[in-house]
């Protein structure tokens, strides 16, 4: 049931007046906390910035599972990845040595695990992966709200569902709590 909250809200949102910005950035953020580990101060982080700035928190909620999945099914292909390059930053790269010292012996920062080679590897490609996924993103709000939005709603199958009594009463439902 929680996962068609989000995906109603998801619909919701790209069929809105929200800026494809907002929406962008919410898959975005969203995206970092589902690439990364989960139980590290640095998704704290990510989700006060969701509560805090104006971002779509159904895209974040979308991201998050949808690259949870990502992760979850492609675990054997991508945790090597993500171990060799947190390897790489904590143990090759000599001069960042100071940084991960600092970071790894200061009370609150530790709880972002950096020393884990995991954690660190898959953080630094999620932080590669902001700028691009930002721009598609925001570019797909578009195409899906110019394109796409109108062809969907005159498909039978929508026409029916919306149609239907269930349907009705569920609007009406998730309306009283907007």
């Amino acid at each position: 049931m929680v996962v068609l909250k989000i995906l109603s809200k998801l619909f919701k949102a790209l069929r809105s007046n929200e800026s494809p910005n907002q929406l962008a950035w919410g898959f975005v953020l969203g995206m970092i906390i589902g690439l990364t580990p989960l139980w590290n101060l640095h998704n704290l982080v990510v989700i006060v910035l969701i509560l805090i700035f104006k971002v779509n928190a159904a895209m974040a909620g979308v991201a998050f599972i949808l690259f949870d999945i990502i992760v979850f099914a492609f675990l054997p292909l991508l945790d090597p990845l993500f171990h060799s390059l947190g390897y790489w930053l904590l143990v090759d790269v000599e001069w960042l040595r100071p940084l991960w010292v600092f970071i790894s012996t200061t009370p609150v920062l530790a709880w972002c695990n950096f020393n884990n080679t995991v954690v660190l590897g898959s953080f630094v490609v999620a932080l590669l992966l902001v700028v691009p996924l930002y721009f598609f993103t925001k570019w797909w709000v578009v195409q899906y709200r110019d394109k796409i939005d109108a062809r969907i709603q005159k498909w039978k199958i929508v026409q029916i569902l919306k149609s239907t009594k269930l349907v009705q009463l569920y609007n009406k439902i998730s309306q009283l709590g907007d």
